[in-house]
């Protein structure tokens, strides 16, 4: 009995050791590998006090797998050089001059081109996008390429699957790229019936566990869908039921926008590139960029992100535009995490006089993520940023506008994940009229708020104040 005691004592001294070796050069890995210091302590933080989960989470999130070990540099360019080449009367436009600077920062970050004289209608329900979208299928006689994070087996995903296999029957040619990790209930049955009727189905950085789990932290969030070259969609809505009747205690508020002109050209590129990064097959044919007319009167930038290189396009624009802005910055986002330049900038525009308001659910889908941007309302609330909870049901838009000219709709939520490890974009439109259409949701969805008083968020039981700042701890890894 003694040896088997001794034997056993030390087995597990040397497992704790070897474990303890484990988190510590863990740790390191994290320090060396010049992160973003407050991701960076987050990491630390999860794996000396949580080391058994801080573990599993860093071998799932938290090891950097770049785009460009899978992607080709080369390709990229070609695909811009080819933009860049058969669009070229559009980098000589003026843009309005208090956002010059944006544009140009999204030009040079992003080469993105801003596209003048389009079209733009906005839509504030599911209901609406989808008899835009579904009419716009039915009126395709070329081709038709989806992408959305997600694509549900429900009564519409199937609906619009049937468009699509109809479209494919009368010749038209028909492209889906999903997110595998944003799909992973839907059965495969549902993407291979799509395929034997035609339709080319592709999943976005497949998972297969356990050897690409690192794959889980890089997601492709955007939403797009390009009918012919000439039309467009983009923004916050995914093709799924519940973007319909909404959730278990209220409706589902979302913002998507239908394009209509030349920047339709910014979509389709874009989903070209996200097209080669999957089937390794480079479309460039001129046939899936028409000739466009002018559809309106909107100067609008395609402008995407992704947990690639040095810089951070859509971030960055947004710190531009709200220090930039001069009356106002509105903002609706359904997670509030955001990173250290976008909550200087909310609080250096508000300190200086600018109406920044920013909307929130009051309830959300996500409890974790629902936390973390609770505890972020004290830090706005203080420098004079008016909040607003929206209380009729779940808060899924990301609509901002500024100042009756500027105005954005997209993808990218205002927390670390959207800014820092999803493929997300949007579309930046310059126009008085779009602008305006913006500003009435905004306000409009204000009369389902309430407002937040910062002596009335400071009273909260404490409780609840403890369970927030424990997982504002984490925001950076949510």
């Amino acid at each position: 009995m003694g040896w088997d005691f001794l034997l056993h004592e030390v087995f597990l001294a040397v497992l704790g050791i070897a474990y303890l070796i484990l988190v510590v050069s863990t740790v390191l890995v994290v320090v060396l590998g010049n992160r973003n210091p407050v991701r960076a302590m987050s990491w630390v933080v999860v794996l000396l006090f949580l080391p058994i989960v801080g573990l599993a989470l860093y071998f799932f999130f938290g090891r950097n797998t770049r785009r460009e070990r899978l992607i080709s540099r080369k390709a990229i360019s070609r695909i811009s050089r080819k933009s860049l080449q058969a669009y070229v009367r559009q980098e000589a436009f003026n843009p309005p001059p208090q956002y010059a600077s944006l544009v140009n920062l999204f030009r040079s970050l992003n080469k993105a081109l801003p596209f003048d004289g389009n079209g733009i209608t906005y839509y504030a329900d599911g209901y609406a996008m989808l008899r835009s979208l579904m009419g716009a299928i039915a009126r395709a006689e070329h081709h038709i390429h989806l992408e959305f994070y997600i694509f549900e087996d429900d009564a519409v995903g199937r609906l619009v699957r049937d468009m699509l296999i109809d479209k494919v029957k009368r010749g038209v040619e028909v492209r889906l790229l999903y997110d595998d990790v944003g799909c992973w209930n839907v059965p495969n049955g549902f993407y291979d019936r799509m395929r034997s009727e035609g339709i080319e189905v592709r999943g976005f950085l497949k998972v297969r566990f356990p050897l690409f789990t690192s794959k889980v932290n890089y997601r492709n969030h955007r939403k797009i869908a390009v009918i012919d070259g000439r039309v467009g969609f983009i923004g916050g809505m995914n093709i799924a039921e519940r973007y319909l009747k909404g959730v278990s205690f209220g409706v589902w508020r979302d913002t998507h926008m239908r394009i209509e002109g030349p920047a339709v050209y910014g979509l389709q590129s874009n989903f070209l590139m996200d097209w080669f990064f999957v089937e390794n097959s480079l479309l460039t044919a001129s046939k899936y960029y028409p000739s466009v007319e002018s559809a309106g009167t909107a100067l609008v930038q395609i402008v995407s992100s992704e947990p690639v290189g040095e810089w951070r396009a859509i971030m960055q624009g947004l710190v531009l535009a709200i220090v930039n802005a001069k009356r106002y910055f509105y903002v609706q986002t359904p997670y509030f995490m955001p990173t250290e330049p976008i909550l200087s900038a909310l609080q250096t525009a508000a300190l200086a006089g600018v109406d920044i308001r920013l909307m929130l659910p009051a309830r959300s889908d996500s409890l974790l993520t629902h936390l973390g941007s609770m505890s972020y309302i004290v830090d706005v609330l203080k420098a004079g940023v008016k909040v607003y909870l929206y209380d009729k049901g779940f808060l899924h838009s990301k609509l901002m506008v500024s100042d009756d000219c500027l105005s954005t709709v997209g993808s990218t939520n205002m927390d670390f994940r959207s800014f820092e490890h999803n493929f997300e974009i949007n579309a930046f439109v310059y126009d008085e009229q779009a602008a305006l259409h913006a500003k009435e949701l905004f306000l409009a969805d204000l009369c389902e708020c309430r407002q937040v008083r910062l002596k009335e968020w400071k009273s909260r039981p404490f409780v609840e104040k403890f369970k927030e700042s424990v997982v504002r701890l984490l925001s950076p890894l949510l």
